[in-house]
């Protein structure tokens, strides 16, 4: 890899400010209206205007320009804009756009949002309808005559591959989706509130692609989320504590495909987080057991097993296990699987709210918070840290 050595990034900007949307089936309104939703209620949760803003931040994949966003939620003059690609591995990108841009003076205040109809509008669990030609596309015509059409298929490779190598069964993933939606029950704003599930209900639910079962798959959204970042010593004056980014990586593997990087050495592993991985901890100076909580991207349970592992917090194989124990807290808020299928962004912000100690699932003393994104393809993660 490129870099092999501790960044600068780390400790020179901070979350300040959180804001969504509800989150639900069908909004009933634009995704525009969603994003300049989410974007108001991110700022007067950082105590700051429209007018303070001069940067934006979103995905390749989001359907409201930074310009437009702009525009509808009264701010000025902007000296920073910027796309992140890859759909959810740029959640935590965003972030770290919005952090380098802050830490070298090209803004002082950028927001980070996305907004979608995810369930009433394009369903991405629809699988490939339609596509314009590209490049990175090409990868997909090996794939797509074969029946492999949507990211559950796509995921199921990997999958099958981890349960036989590591002599498992599907149980393995109910772990993670029992937890997930645990926590979701008694999150308010959850969509999945007050209904919790068993492994029972896990080997109930029917199956989507094996080994993988309707309860192993995320939900569809519709919403928006935003997040404020400014400089630390900016924050110390605004009324939340702030959630200072410790660390903040991108990462692609070698052999890197969106979501079919069937043709490497093993299909056990997610090597673009191992990548993340060892960036956040040279930078933070953390390692696992300095971790209080982990919010790893669940838009399929396999996934973030396989994300435990190239962490480092357990050994190969052994992730099932580990979230069995409870050895670390995971997706307080229910993450993708409960709460809202918000590309990530929804993670980050309920990262933050444990370093405010304002969680539904609180998880007393976090301190160092892990936040990552989408999996399968190139894809970011954060190290959220209290200030000092």
């Amino acid at each position: 890899m490129s870099v092999r050595t501790r960044d600068t990034l780390g400790g020179r900007a901070a979350i300040v400010g959180i804001g969504a949307t509800e989150f639900s089936k069908d909004s009933g309104r634009s995704e525009l209206r969603l994003a300049a939703e989410a974007v108001r209620a991110a700022l007067d949760d950082a105590g700051l205007r429209p007018a303070d803003v001069d940067g934006m931040v979103t995905f390749t994949m989001d359907t409201s320009p930074e310009i437009t966003v702009a525009q509808a939620c009264g701010m000025g003059e902007l000296s920073f804009f910027s796309r992140v690609h890859y759909g959810g591995g740029a959640a935590c990108a965003t972030v770290q756009q919005a952090a380098l841009a802050v830490a070298a003076g090209v803004a002082e205040v950028v927001v980070c949002y996305r907004a979608f109809n995810e369930r009433s509008g394009r369903r991405f669990g629809s699988g490939v309808q339609h596509r314009e030609p590209s490049a990175e596309g090409v990868a997909l015509g090996w794939s797509l005559p074969f029946g492999l059409l949507t990211p559950a298929s796509w995921v199921a490779m990997a999958a099958q591959r981890y349960l036989h190598t590591y002599g498992l069964t599907p149980e393995a993933f109910g772990q993670v989706a029992v937890v997930d939606r645990g926590y979701a029950a008694t999150n308010p704003a959850a969509y999945f509130h007050g209904r919790p599930i068993t492994l029972a209900d896990h080997a109930a639910s029917r199956w989507v692609v094996e080994p993988l079962r309707l309860l192993d798959c995320c939900q569809e959204t519709d919403g928006g989320q935003a997040l404020v970042v400014t400089s630390v010593e900016r924050a110390r004056d605004l009324p939340h504590r702030p959630a200072v980014v410790a660390a903040a990586a991108q990462g692609a593997g070698r052999a890197q495909e969106q979501m079919t990087s069937f043709y490497r050495d093993d299909l056990t592993g997610l090597p673009e987080m191992g990548v993340v991985a060892r960036q956040l901890w040279r930078t933070s100076g953390c390692t696992p057991a300095d971790i209080d909580v982990g919010i790893l991207y669940d838009h399929f349970t396999p996934f973030v097993l396989m994300q435990l592992e190239e962490f480092g917090f357990c050994g190969k194989g052994e992730a099932a296990d580990f979230v069995r124990r409870a050895e670390l807290p995971i997706n307080t808020h229910g993450g993708q699987l409960g709460e809202a299928y918000l590309h990530g962004m929804n993670g980050m912000a309920e990262g933050v709210r444990q370093l405010r100690g304002t969680s539904a699932n609180q998880i007393p003393g976090a301190e160092r918070i892990l936040v990552t994104a989408g999996t399968g393809v190139p894809t970011s993660g954060l190290v959220l840290a209290t200030d000092g």
